[in-house]
This record gives C-alpha cells, sequence and structure tokens, in this order.
C-alpha cells in the first residue's frame, strides 16, 4: 500500500501536476492540503477520470484538504476532534481504507495573528495528540499525516532559514510534536532516514530551492502496528523543480 501527503498551494494552479504525479505514482492514498477552493469547486471529476475517489473540506480561498483514494474509503470526521471552535478552519479530514484509519491535516502555521494565532497551532497539536491517544487505547491502525508546519529538530531544517521566534521551530511547537513521538507514533520518514538531510519545503523567495534551503515541515506519523509495516518513505524532491510547482513536494510512504 502507498500512501503520500502533499500541501498543493492551490489544486486548480496544481491540477495538471498533481494528475501527472498520480499517473507516475499510482499511491492508493493521496492526502492534499491548502487546496484553496470550496467543495464544489474541487475538480473531483478530473480525478475521476484518472481513476480516484475524492472527499474535500473546502474552504474559500485559504486552507482545505481532501483525500483521493483509488478504492472507496469510509469519512469517519470532516473537522479535528476536541477543538474550541464548533466550525474551524478547512483543516483536517479522516478517513477509514479497509482496517486502516488515515487523518489528513493542514496545521495551523502559527505566525500570524499574533500569540492569539500561536496559541490556536498548540491548540491544534494538543486535540491531535489526544485524539491520538484515543485511537491508541482502541487499538486502531492509523496514520496521521500531512503539513504539520513544524520543524522536529535542527536537522528538519537549512542552517539560517528560520530565526527560532519563528513558530516552526519555537520550543512548544516541537515539544508538541515529540508528545506525539512519546505516545508511541513512529516519524515515518525519520524511522528509515535518521541522520540524511531531508526537505519537504522551500520558499518561493530568494532562490531557496536552488541553494537547498529548505525546510522538513510535512511528516507521517504512524502508530505501532502500522510502523511495523513501513517499507519505503520519503520526500519527491525532484516535483520542487517542476515549472509552477507548489512550494511543497509529496512525502510518499509504502507499506507491506
Amino acid at each position: 500500500m502507498k500512501i503520500a501527503t502533499w500541501n498543493v498551494n492551490s489544486i486548480r494552479q496544481r491540477q495538471s501536476l498533481v494528475l501527472d504525479w498520480l499517473k507516475r505514482n499510482e499511491p492508493d492514498l493521496l492526502l492534499l492540503q491548502e487546496i484553496k477552493c470550496e467543495d464544489h469547486l474541487f475538480p473531483a471529476s478530473v480525478f475521476e477520470e484518472a481513476g480516484y475517489i475524492s472527499h474535500c473540506v473546502g474552504q474559500k480561498s485559504y486552507n482545505g484538504v481532501a483525500v483521493l483514494s483509488r478504492r472507496p474509503v469510509e469519512v469517519l470526521a470532516r473537522k479535528l476532534p476536541g477543538l474550541s471552535d464548533p466550525e474551524p478552519p478547512a483543516r483536517y479530514i479522516e478517513v477509514r481504507l479497509d482496517s486502516l484509519t488515515v487523518g489528513n491535516l493542514y496545521l495551523p502555521n502559527g505566525n500570524s495573528g499574533g500569540e492569539a494565532g500561536y496559541l490556536g497551532k498548540l491548540e491544534f497539536l494538543d486535540a491531535l495528540a489526544r485524539h491520538a491517544e484515543t485511537m491508541l487505547r482502541a487499538d486502531t491502525d492509523f496514520i496521521l499525516a500531512g503539513d504539520y508546519n513544524v520543524c522536529p529538530t535542527d536537522r528538519d531544517l537549512a542552517p539560517g532559514s528560520l530565526p527560532a521566534t519563528d513558530a516552526l521551530v519555537r520550543p512548544e511547537s516541537r515539544a508538541a510534536f515529540r508528545r506525539l513521538l512519546w505516545l508511541g507514533l513512529t516519524d515515518a520518514v525519520r524511522a528509515l532516514h535518521p541522520d540524511e538531510t531531508i526537505y519537504t519545503f522551500w520558499d518561493y523567495q530568494a532562490g531557496s530551492f536552488n541553494r537547498d534551503m529548505g525546510l522538513r515541515i510535512d511528516h507521517l506519523l504512524l502508530s505501532p502496528a502500522v510502523a511495523e509495516r513501513l517499507v519505503k518513505a520519503e520526500p519527491d524532491k525532484a516535483e520542487r523543480a517542476m515549472p509552477q510547482p507548489s512550494d511543497h513536494v509529496p512525502v510518499m510512504i509504502t507499506l507491506d
């Protein structure tokens, strides 16, 4: 089974890139973030012609998440449980494929909105951890994947690419990410590439991609039984060199 996550930074602008990537890689599930459109504007019919069923939680101009699946899935949730806002922004969708539960998330960046905006990021991470605990107690096999907007350690960003005050690297952000790992979840990429320099995002500004001034902020976290099935995990860096690319690249794992 192949499962990938990709912040596409507008599905309508990257539709052809996504279609091409799907044809070349044939994932069973592709989790998309930052689709930047309402549900009725998502190009579901285009992906259906390519062999993929789609489910999305959209929002006008901002945020938005979607799941593309080669086989039917059951939608379990259209928002992250445990948030204080009863109608939160479009940042989470959860599906079940066979016996596997997959949460697709677009975590708040945390750099806008002042300290209140940052607290919203921490609230999302706290709710995510509590949701993971609930699934672990229920012995659920699951993956929580997407754009976490967290560089877990200093090796997950190019030196000098972010100030220490950035929300992606603040101690509280990293501690919240570690909490997920300490629950027993496995960071798929680091499990197989513990010491490599690996990035999943390069800013559009200042020639970041050509200078390899990247960040690793797109993650797939696996519950224990799923982690035992992991055989491959890596980003597709070549996608960042495509014409008019997203600033993120797909990250795909293979399970046996």
